[in-house]
């Protein structure tokens, strides 16, 4: 992972970025305008690192995504000048601990817990912008051991990058280093302890993270 990442600030999450995703999560249509959350840096995982489970906290899905490597500041960013400020891309897995996440939708309340834990962002290492000529037409596939589970492509995105970009940076500052995921194709599921997540971008990167349950120093 380049030092661009690893330094970041924030990873930036879009949710329900695409049409057939959203409605296996219940809802009639994808949203109109992009849900935003926020997940902390300290989720990261490199390749070949372990997710690791919390004992009790109930199933945990993936949601594998194009990540946007942000290469410079910038706020108010035209829509038409955006893809400027990216310095290239990156897999990422949004790990999220369905049942809370459930939780706290019910109750009005924000997702972080059921996104931001310690390794709930198994990440590539850096793609730089030249090997990715066409972002918007990527097929991005997960494996749970080898069951397929998600298997789609970037062109199926609601939102497009670009728009992506300059709507974000008109509610908060793009940082260098800050990761824009763009959202997760349908298939998500139920990732099980000592089972392996094996990812990839068809024809750019391979990823794999075995899964274990987490046990606490105290």
């Amino acid at each position: 992972m380049a030092p661009i990442i690893i330094y970041s600030k924030k990873i930036i999450a879009i949710g329900k970025n695409y049409e057939a995703h959203a409605r296996e999560m219940g809802a009639a249509s994808a949203p109109k305008d992009p849900v935003l959350f926020l997940k902390p840096t300290t989720s990261y995982v490199r390749n070949g690192g372990s997710v690791l489970l919390p004992p009790g906290i109930g199933q945990v899905h993936h949601e594998v995504e194009l990540g946007v490597v942000i290469g410079k500041t910038g706020k108010d960013i035209d829509e038409n000048v955006s893809m400027d400020y990216v310095a290239g891309y990156a897999l990422a897995i949004d790990m999220t601990a369905r049942e809370l996440q459930t939780k706290a939708k019910k109750a009005g309340l924000p997702w972080t817990h059921a996104k931001g834990l310690d390794t709930f962002t198994p990440i590539s290492d850096f793609i730089p912008k030249s090997a990715v000529p066409s972002p918007h037409n990527l097929n991005i596939w997960l494996k749970v051991d080898d069951e397929l589970r998600q298997n789609g492509n970037t062109s199926d995105m609601v939102h497009s990058i670009p728009f992506l970009i300059a709507h974000v940076s008109r509610i908060m500052t793009l940082e260098e280093g800050d990761l824009l995921i763009t959202g997760t194709p349908a298939g998500v599921g139920p990732v099980p302890p000592n089972s392996v997540l094996t990812a990839g971008i068809t024809g750019l990167i391979d990823l794999r993270f075995p899964v274990k349950t987490r046990v606490y120093k105290t």
